[in-house]
């Protein structure tokens, strides 16, 4: 068990996100406008989301395959292409040399993500909260 699986709060935010969409879904369902080094994830809701998630993301203990299922089941803007290459592979995406986060981009296209070209202007963004 987790830092917060006995927390009533996390207990209730975290059968809500079940009850609506079955599971937990990633940052990108609950904000689809947030970039990913957004305040929004630092506090308030957006804070909880990613507690809620963190922590409901330790309990499944899921697999190569059923993190896939996973990410697959909510189509993620290119930008949260990071997040996704450390969520599959357990690494800190953003301390990766350009060389090897084009390596796992290309793992990505090689599994279905078909938005790889334009993560870097996804991620770049200036209209996004």
């Amino acid at each position: 068990m987790g830092k917060y699986s006995n927390a009533e709060w996390y207990i209730q935010s975290k059968a809500e996100n079940i009850k609506k969409y079955g599971d937990v879904p990633p940052p990108w369902v609950y904000e689809p406008d947030a970039h990913p080094f957004s305040i929004g994830w630092r506090m308030g809701g957006g804070e909880s989301h990613i507690m809620v998630l963190g922590e409901w993301l330790e309990e499944q203990a899921f697999n190569f395959d059923e993190k896939l299922a996973y990410v697959k089941k909510y189509p993620a803007p290119a930008r949260w292409y990071y997040w996704i290459v450390g969520f599959l592979w357990d690494v800190q995406a953003f301390d990766l040399s350009d060389i090897e986060i084009k390596e796992y981009f290309e793992k990505l296209e090689q599994l279905g993500f078909d938005d790889v070209a334009n993560v870097h202007k996804d991620f770049d963004r200036d209209d996004l909260i």
